[in-house]
């Protein structure tokens, strides 16, 4: 199946080589010419200088997936598309939109007879080589029809995507699975730092960290990158006690707080990371060390 990819950052690209990979034709388009050259050196591909020239390199019907920040950059560029495809194509977004402006912007593309889906897409700088979890929204339709890239990019053809609902349903479903992300990391990082503070036991947290990788039931992915993060630094000396959020755990709180559904941990850990910014500690640390693991997120060095 052919498809574009517009935005060819750490996910957009390694994604871009997935489906490649995957034997499927990928049009690749970035700010930076210089990245969609890097990975057709590798992997293949075609490399688009615009967003017109994506429209005229790839068959109709043309299926255009956004891997770009949530706001007004997949805003203008959603825009400029709407002028240059044609009735029966389908733009992905599966950057980490707020859902509410996803809604709105199915039905603005609705309009012109233009399919648009919406995919929570989770695997950070790992998907390559694991796969991805994907959080389909969208008509049923136009889901069906992308099934075998939503194969491809998965951890397997059965397993890792699903189709969430109607459109706005695949980034709210990531937008909780992110909250949720949010209450895990603090609990990590919060234990963390209490087996530091016993200093009479000078516990060596990777070996600890190491040793609930198996048979605990605390075991996790998040867990392995926190083993794999201590083993390097145990005292985590290169990073500022610094955490920043990307807006979906404050999303998930303003739903709980619509629906009437209380969401202590997860507002809890929202504040964390707010405290950490002028208060920070070791804890802070851990996870900012977690998001840097899992999604290659900016960190703040120490000193």
């Amino acid at each position: 199946m052919d498809i574009a990819m517009c935005g060819l950052g750490r996910m957009g690209g390694n994604m871009s080589r997935r489906l490649l990979k995957g034997g499927h034709r990928v049009v690749l388009y970035d700010n930076s010419p210089a990245a969609g050259e890097a990975i057709q050196k590798e992997f293949g591909g075609d490399v688009a200088t615009s967003l017109k020239q994506i429209a005229e390199k790839l068959k109709a019907p043309r299926h255009i997936w956004l891997m770009l920040p949530a706001g007004e950059i997949t805003e203008n560029v959603l825009k400029e598309l709407m002028g240059l495809l044609s009735p029966g194509d389908t733009v992905i977004d599966g950057g980490n939109s707020n859902y509410k402006d996803t809604q709105r912007r199915h039905a603005m593309l609705k309009e012109k007879g233009l399919n648009f889906v919406d995919v929570g897409t989770s695997g950070g700088i790992w998907g390559f080589a694991n796969g991805y979890g994907l959080m389909v929204g969208g008509d049923k339709e136009a889901v069906d029809r992308m099934r075998s890239i939503f194969e491809t990019l998965a951890p397997a053809p059965d397993k890792g995507w699903g189709h969430m609902g109607p459109s706005g349903a695949g980034h709210y479903t990531k937008m909780v699975h992110n909250g949720i992300e949010y209450g895990m990391m603090q609990a990590y990082a919060e234990g963390l730092e209490i087996l530091r503070a016993k200093k009479e036991f000078n516990l060596d947290l990777a070996q600890v960290t190491e040793a609930w990788q198996h048979g605990t039931v605390i075991r996790s992915w998040l867990l392995d990158l926190t083993a794999a993060a201590l083993k390097e630094d145990p005292e985590l000396t290169d990073l500022a006690p610094y955490v920043s959020d990307s807006g979906e755990g404050r999303w998930t709180i303003f739903d709980a707080i619509d629906l009437d559904v209380p969401a202590p941990v997860i507002t809890m850990s929202l504040f964390a990371r707010f405290y950490s910014r002028s208060n920070g500690d070791y804890a802070a640390k851990a996870l900012a060390a977690m998001r840097n693991q899992f999604g290659g997120h900016a960190v703040k060095k120490s000193g």
